[in-house]
């Protein structure tokens, strides 16, 4: 069974979704989470969301709903055609696409959306965020969800299960001392960064280069 299979189970069931990353950690996911409504604690990330917004890695849409809630244009998408489904159930645009692939209205969007360690999607966060860079306007932002301190950075496949399936995936894990290195080499520096109460490390990009 593939990963993907895995995901979209845990999707329909709500149960636990478990991944072995390159390090060797065993994390739980938070699928409860991705299918509720937005919490305070999204809310500031989505605070950071200014004008249009392309939400990558949208699962069930629980941001891309609340972003149109509070008058902004969103997208959200996915590779997931349940995660779509369910988006598209909410109420909101979602489109089944690969963020590496041609997308609408490229160049345009003011606001990228990477929460839920989406950062990790593909296996490398360097090329991810050099295609937001392709898909933002000049002054556009990408705003970004990392793992705590404490764990660097992790590059290549996860280990997936979840009801009793499981498979492989490319994926990336990045810790907040880990942000401003990757940000750099993607030609993007650390605007914002910020904690929330319960402990979220989320930041906002921008293009440019560190100052000395």
């Amino acid at each position: 069974m593939s990963a993907m299979a895995a995901y979209e189970s845990v999707l329909r069931s709500g149960s636990e979704f478990w991944v072995r990353v390159p390090d060797g950690r065993l994390l739980a996911l938070p699928v409860q989470r991705w299918l509720d409504d937005a919490t305070p604690c999204d809310g500031t990330m989505l605070d950071l969301c200014v004008g249009p917004t392309l939400d990558i890695g949208c699962g069930p849409g629980r941001l891309t709903r609340a972003l149109t809630d509070r008058g902004i244009e969103a997208l959200g998408i996915d590779l997931s055609a349940e995660a779509v489904r369910l988006a598209v159930s909410r109420g909101v645009p979602a489109l089944q696409a690969d963020v590496f692939a041609e997308l609408p209205r490229e160049g345009t969007w003011a606001s990228i959306l990477l929460a839920d360690g989406n950062i990790g999607i593909g296996g490398d966060p360097v090329p991810l965020l050099r295609r937001c860079t392709e898909l933002l306007t000049a002054h556009g932002s990408v705003i970004v969800e990392v793992d705590p301190p404490g764990s660097g950075i992790t590059r290549g496949r996860v280990h997936v299960t979840a009801d009793g399936l499981q498979g492989w995936m490319p994926w990336a894990t990045v810790a907040a001392e880990a942000l401003p290195a990757v940000a750099a080499d993607a030609g993007m520096v650390v605007r914002t960064s910020t904690v929330t109460p319960s402990g979220r490390h989320m930041a906002q990009l921008v293009r440019g280069r560190p100052t000395a």
